[in-house]
């Protein structure tokens, strides 16, 4: 399956510039959600955003974000970055913390012209062993990124801003001597418990249990519409908690 681009500009380095598109490189497509319903009738419950004044719907065209001034306050506050990405800085790979990593995305040059340009990029910062910083508009807001060569393209990280991180919590005493035969028998136990890393080792137990509930209803049903002598299904009462579903089904698995 294609993946969507969801933002189209340009790299640009000193006097090379190339045409790039960005794909976020985390999916939520795949995720089963389900819709909110009133436990008592089990129809569906529907959010809108209401006039705090005259208490009528808002439609999504006139939402927007605000907030109180005096004209002229925020007219020196400016999106500085929407198109392009304009690497000003380099910092040794490696030296930034994962803490402040956020969003990951694919970087990738729009076409041949710009595919050399970019290649030039990512090679220089790669023989260099550097990440570049920059700024682009992305999510409704400017945030600072980060652009990490990785095999043939570019990883584009969007980064926490100072402000947002928190102190980190002192959790040990560093200078309390531990027992040494205790992490010895810690690093046996560790070194049992190494794996090569895989995809399959951070997959969401809960998501396939609820995929093989849904999927062991849905063969259960055409056996379920047979009963139309009973007459219909009450529907006040009768929500089906998924939740308690699923533990009902893994406790029968083990079992």
């Amino acid at each position: 399956m294609a993946r969507q681009t969801f933002w189209k500009g340009h790299l640009r380095l000193s006097l090379v510039t190339a045409a790039v598109s960005l794909t976020p490189a985390v999916s939520q497509s795949g995720k089963i959600r389900f819709h909110v319903l009133n436990r008592k009738t089990g129809n569906r419950v529907e959010s809108r955003y209401v006039d705090s004044v005259t208490h009528k719907p808002v439609s999504d065209r006139n939402q927007v974000h605000g907030f109180a001034k005096d004209d002229g306050e925020f007219d020196a506050v400016a999106l500085e970055s929407t198109r392009i990405i304009d690497i000003q800085t380099f910092v040794p790979a490696g030296s930034i913390d994962w803490i402040w990593y956020d969003r990951p995305h694919f970087l990738k040059p729009e076409d041949k012209l710009g595919a050399e340009a970019f290649g030039v990029i990512r090679e220089a910062m790669k023989a260099n062993n550097v990440v570049g910083i920059a700024r682009l508009v992305l999510y409704r807001r400017e945030h600072a990124v980060l652009l990490e060569p990785s095999g043939k393209g570019i990883i584009l990280w969007t980064l926490h801003y100072g402000e947002e991180m928190r102190e980190p919590m002192e959790t040990l005493d560093l200078d309390h001597k531990f027992d040494k035969t205790l992490i010895g028998a810690m690093e046996k136990r560790i070194d049992k418990a190494k794996a090569e890393w895989k995809p399959s080792l951070v997959q969401d137990p809960i998501e396939k249990g609820l995929r093989r509930l849904l999927t062991k209803k849905t063969k259960d049903q055409p056996a379920a519409k047979s009963k139309k002598a009973q007459g219909p299904a009450k529907t006040g009462g009768n929500v089906v908690n998924i939740m308690d579903a699923l533990k009902k089904s893994l406790q029968a698995e083990r079992k």
